[in-house]
């Protein structure tokens, strides 16, 4: 199979969303001044509205604790063939970091527009890669 081609759902893949909610991520008694389910129902009301543009997924714990809440922003099927690359976003504990989020999505999100400045800050090494690259073995992200 050449490695261009894509087919099937893949070829028309929305940006996803992946809102972590395990042992940290979302726990009121770790971040107690952050709204944690109005995060969450804002970022389904938006997957709601979005017409198939974005979906949303909650996992279990994602790793990297110290930096909950932690939010995954996949890149669509139009961004991964520009070379867009998961966007891992840590401390993202307030409306204005939801609204970063909602907003970069709306406008095709990773590989297809650059983020937010101010969201990029919060951008965190994946846990995998961020080992490998404490052990000197990971790959230079570009």
């Amino acid at each position: 199979m050449s490695r261009g081609v894509v087919f099937g759902a893949a070829r028309s893949r929305p940006c996803t969303v992946v809102v972590c909610r395990g042992c940290c991520c979302g726990n009121p008694s770790k971040y107690p001044g952050t709204d944690h389910q109005w995060q969450l129902d804002r970022l389904r009301a938006a997957a709601a509205e979005s017409g198939g543009r974005l979906t949303l997924r909650t996992t279990d714990c994602l790793g990297p604790c110290g930096q909950a809440n932690v939010i995954v922003v996949q890149p669509s099927a139009e961004g991964r063939r520009n070379g867009g690359r998961a966007a891992w976003i840590g401390w993202a504990l307030d409306d204005d970091c939801t609204d970063d989020i909602l907003r970069w999505v709306a406008d095709g999100g990773p590989g297809v527009i650059d983020p937010p400045a101010t969201l990029e800050l919060q951008f965190i090494e994946p846990p995998g890669e961020a080992r490998a690259r404490a052990r000197g073995r990971g790959r230079t992200r570009r």
